[in-house]
């Protein structure tokens, strides 16, 4: 019966570090993610300033969308 309870203690502990090793890099690629989305975002953010500085600046342009012409 011992025997039998040390061999699952050894199972279990084996298991768990094999978890923490999962988590662990889980938690490296979750850093990572964020880390590009945060790269992303930022880009994003530039290209849309870039955009909205090279848009017509007077108040007569068109709105963006389909026009509506009557026949």
């Amino acid at each position: 019966m011992k025997s039998q309870i040390e061999t699952r203690l050894q199972e279990l502990r084996t298991e768990y570090e094999t978890g923490v090793g999962v988590m662990n890099d889980l938690q490296k690629k979750q850093d990572e993610l964020r880390t590009t989305l945060m790269r992303i975002s930022g880009a994003i953010q530039v290209l849309e300033e870039v955009l909205a500085a090279d848009a017509p600046q007077d108040d007569s342009a068109d709105p963006p969308g389909p026009r509506l012409v009557a026949r």
